[in-house]
């Protein structure tokens, strides 16, 4: 069954404004500040979380204490 040139005309338009949307919304998810600016909250999440922050300043702390330790010996 042949099919209506109009109605052709107007798939390809729809195809095509789908298409469109689609690039636009991966250009957007691929936006590099986009991505670094979400890396850094999810960082500043993690280490905001009491476990993880407590543990790094025991590790600092450790780590100093050993430090000052050999130097002054």
């Amino acid at each position: 069954m042949a099919r209506d040139p109009d109605t052709i005309q107007r798939e390809i338009e729809q195809a095509r404004d789908a298409l469109a949307a689609t690039l636009d919304e991966l250009g957007e998810r691929a936006n590099p500040q986009k991505l670094v600016d979400t890396g850094k909250a999810n960082l500043l999440a993690t280490l905001n979380e009491p476990k993880v922050k407590y543990t790094l300043i025991a590790v600092g702390a450790v780590v100093a204490f050993g430090l000052l330790r050999k130097l002054f010996r």
